[in-house]
């Protein structure tokens, strides 16, 4: 498959991958991770013809992790949410009011702006594009390495060598995820004997078996990133009643908490105590739906956007629709509740393991065919810009 928006200058080397996933600077290093994943997209199609490959997908889920890595404008979503959210406002409040019955001396107001100041939504903004920035570089750094060292060894045999391809497979691990590399072993080698498989139809299974083994192993290796990234709001009760009675009473806060402590120790948890447990509690929840509205998003090509809690409303291609490879049924029974349809395929939680294994291998199922998703993530002069280092101008 050849098109103006696929041909690519060389294909990227290992060396290349190496040096992109060393790089300090996530902003710069997800935005060049993003254009190595569709440089090596482009190339695979070039052998494969026009399937959708895993690097393919990669490239979109790349550039939508770049937003939240570059925390455009998710702090201040953040307190806007804070700040007008009723069941946060009144949480906020009723812990104002509780700090002035133990001796608070400022008005509700100004404890309601400590409340928001301890609370910090931008070091949660911090946390969370921290943890999908190494969840980046996590899968980049070994699939993305593979798939260069593929690329070096197989991508241009004209006949298929069993011997070479098991040479490439016993450089990876026995087992299975998160340690282990069995899915990407059998992955690759249903990559490469897609390369000499003269019918179509059996072609396309083979690759969409391959994504589906490539997508279970990323996930599975990502599941610490994503669950740190949407759990980034934690905040431990006691600490934060230290800190904001150090806030609010900045010159007696001794004298605060030794009468909470008597208080506790006469009647267990005071109102003070309460007040704040639901607020955290609240505060964690608003951050979450900010956090999880922005993950569970993703960009395709064209403007498209999808809602991961939603479902599909593409159809699966012609070639896909009746299954006959028996290692990719097996695959779809064990992964995909609904494995002949794409209803029911959002995900309420993100941070669960199947319900995104649901997403994403029907995610890979319906839009196998689509070309337009070899059109470039990023103009010609914002990859001349951040291949330098630079970053670009413009939308990223």
């Amino acid at each position: 498959m050849r098109t103006e928006d696929s041909v690519i200058d060389a294909i990227p080397t290992v060396a290349e991958v190496d040096r992109i996933a060393a790089l300090g600077d996530p902003v710069i290093r997800n935005l060049q991770i993003t254009q190595c994943y569709h440089e090596l997209s482009a190339a695979l199609a070039e052998r494969t013809g026009p399937s959708a490959n895993w690097c393919t997908f990669a490239t979109w889920a790349s550039k939508q992790a770049g937003q939240t890595i570059r925390k455009e404008d998710l702090a201040r979503t953040l307190e806007n949410a804070l700040d007008t959210a009723p069941a946060a406002t009144q949480a906020a409040g009723n812990v104002a009011a509780s700090a002035q019955r133990i001796g608070a001396k400022r008005d509700a107001g100004e404890i309601q702006e400590s409340v928001w100041d301890v609370l910090n939504p931008a070091a949660v903004i911090d946390r969370a594009s921290d943890a999908v920035g190494r969840g980046n570089q996590k899968v980049f750094q070994e699939i993305g390495h593979e798939f260069a060292r593929f690329f070096s060894t197989c991508l241009h045999d004209v006949a298929f060598d069993i011997g070479k391809i098991a040479r490439f497979c016993d450089e990876l691990r026995p087992g299975d995820p998160p340690d282990g590399q069995r899915y990407l072993r059998q992955a690759f080698t249903r990559v490469y004997q897609s390369f000499f498989e003269s019918d179509a139809k059996t072609r396309a299974e083979l690759l969409l078996l391959a994504n589906v083994e490539i997508g279970l192993h990323e996930q599975t290796r990502l599941q610490p990133e994503i669950a740190e990234a949407l759990d980034a709001a934690f905040v431990d009760p006691k600490q934060f009643t230290r800190r904001l009675i150090k806030a609010i009473f900045p010159y007696r806060g001794w004298l605060a908490r030794l009468r909470l402590f008597f208080m506790r120790l006469l009647g267990g948890p005071t109102p003070f105590d309460a007040a704040i447990d639901v607020l955290v509690v609240v505060a964690r929840q608003q951050a979450r739906l900010i956090i999880t509205e922005h993950m569970m998003t993703i960009g395709l090509s064209r403007g498209r956007r999808l809602r991961l809690g939603d479902d599909l409303s593409a159809e699966f291609p012609a070639s896909l629709k009746q299954l006959t490879n028996p290692d990719l049924r097996a695959l779809l029974e064990r992964v995909d509740p609904t494995p002949d349809s794409p209803r029911e395929t959002g995900a309420v939680d993100w941070a669960d393991l199947p319900e995104r294994l649901h997403f994403i291998v029907d995610l890979f199922r319906c839009y196998h065919e689509s070309r337009d998703l070899f059109e470039r993530p990023f103009t010609l002069d914002q990859v001349a810009a951040l291949k330098a280092g630079r970053l670009p101008g413009g939308r990223l």
